[in-house]
């Protein structure tokens, strides 16, 4: 599990760097939460879209002032949980 993390988050750290976004912090756990509620609610391929548009509102958010980048994200996220439905045998975790 150590080993998934560390490539984890040196691909995140690529990502950031390849798209000039350095020093911003990238939550990989509430992602990978989210897609997986998605993933398991609606469809599997619902976790990359919808990790995508969460992603894109809160780059949004932060592009037109509305609040800084770590606010952004948290509230990307927790709207994306919310929209999702719940998964049929699981506690909710939102």
């Amino acid at each position: 599990m150590e080993d998934r993390e560390r490539l984890l988050r040196q691909w995140s750290e690529k990502l950031l760097e390849t798209f000039e976004l350095e020093g911003i912090e990238v939550d990989v756990d509430a992602v990978l939460a989210l897609a997986g509620q998605a993933a398991h609610s609606v469809v599997r391929p619902a976790a990359p879209l919808t990790t995508f548009i969460a992603g894109y509102a809160a780059g949004m958010a932060v592009g037109i002032g509305q609040a800084d980048s770590g606010t952004a994200m948290r509230s990307a996220l927790r709207a994306a949980h919310a929209a999702c439905p719940p998964v049929a045998g699981s506690e909710d975790r939102r």
